[in-house]
């Protein structure tokens, strides 16, 4: 059994690929190069391919399957990268990955009171030696209304952890949890989007809630919302992002995710001109905090990674059911 990692970070990944290689019997194999249509050779040999948010669309596929590669063992917990129809007329079984919900949940609450303090402003205005206080007030989580779209693991977590600074919590979701009960009220979108203060973004990336923050979702927002999106840059209309904060609509936001953020995040681009209009404008607003899809980034979050593409590998060549595996 040969599994090849794309988009490998010798730096924090090589240690557990030891670790699950020896611990696993499976031979592995790396290029920091990401999945493409030209780089799809290289996995030539190789029963498994892991990878990253990227380019697995049909045609790479495709030529991943002919050099060999009958699965695609993702390293991250959303999918919506992988061409799964593709996949499934190929007979390439796909699985994601899983981590702790802690690292994302306890990263959007940052987000959260970074947005509500103006930490951006007061940062920026230190570094200058601007102490001066007019322009920095802000505002209290505990006397705010916080709404939770999704309630999986990570939602839920955001809520018991929220609960503790005594905050309201409200909550939607398609189906319900009795974890999530004990901290917030369920209610509909229209009720979220109404009476909250902050509202944040824990749900999958689907077809159907693509751009499900748009311009009408907006309009049924408390003046001066904060925004926080810690899960996919889809689940918000950009645009409609943009003209919320230039109207006041939206008093600020914290976007670990934005639209049209592939091949972009997770390189060094100091000396590139970079080509998303929409990520330059967002940088210059004083209540935009941006990060570069990092909730996710600590030592068990990686560790946990790296083992669900060993896990998913394993029990695939077995022909044994995996809670990973992800299907049409």
């Amino acid at each position: 059994m040969k599994l090849f990692f794309y988009q490998f970070r010798d730096y924090e990944e090589l240690e557990f690929c030891e670790k699950y290689s020896k611990a696993y019997g499976i031979e592995y194999g790396t290029t920091p190069l990401y999945p493409s249509v030209e780089t799809a050779d290289l996995c030539r040999g190789y029963d498994a391919v892991s990878v990253n948010p990227s380019d697995m669309s049909a045609p790479v596929l495709e030529k991943m399957h002919a050099a060999g590669v009958k699965y695609i063992c993702g390293r991250s917990i959303g999918y919506d990268h992988i061409d799964l129809a593709a996949a499934k007329r190929l007979g390439m079984r796909v699985s994601n990955a899983s981590y702790p919900p802690e690292a994302v949940a306890n990263y959007a609450i940052t987000l959260m009171l970074m947005c509500l303090r103006k930490m951006k402003e007061i940062m920026a205005r230190a570094a200058v030696q601007d102490f001066s206080l007019p322009g920095k007030i802000g505002r209290d989580i505990s006397f705010s209304t916080v709404g939770v779209i999704g309630t999986g693991k990570i939602g839920t977590t955001v809520l018991k952890h929220l609960s503790g600074f005594g905050c309201r919590l409200l909550c939607t979701d398609p189906y319900e949890n009795d974890e999530a009960k004990k901290y917030a009220e369920y209610v509909d979108y229209d009720t979220l989007y109404r009476e909250c203060d902050v509202i944040t973004l824990h749900t999958n990336a689907t077809e159907e809630n693509y751009h499900l923050l748009n311009e009408e979702a907006f309009s049924k927002m408390k003046d001066g919302v904060v925004i926080i999106n810690t899960a996919r840059g889809s689940l918000i209309d950009t645009d409609a992002l943009i003209s919320a904060l230039e109207s006041g609509k939206a008093g600020a936001a914290g976007l670990d995710v934005i639209e049209h953020e592939m091949g972009l995040y997770y390189n060094n681009k100091v000396s590139d001109v970079i080509a998303n209009k929409d990520f330059a404008l967002l940088r210059t607003f004083p209540n935009v905090v941006l990060t570069p899809h990092t909730a996710f980034y600590t030592r068990a979050s990686i560790e946990n990674m790296v083992k669900s593409a060993f896990d998913s590998a394993l029990a695939f060549e077995k022909g044994e059911p995996t809670f990973h595996e992800v299907k049409l």
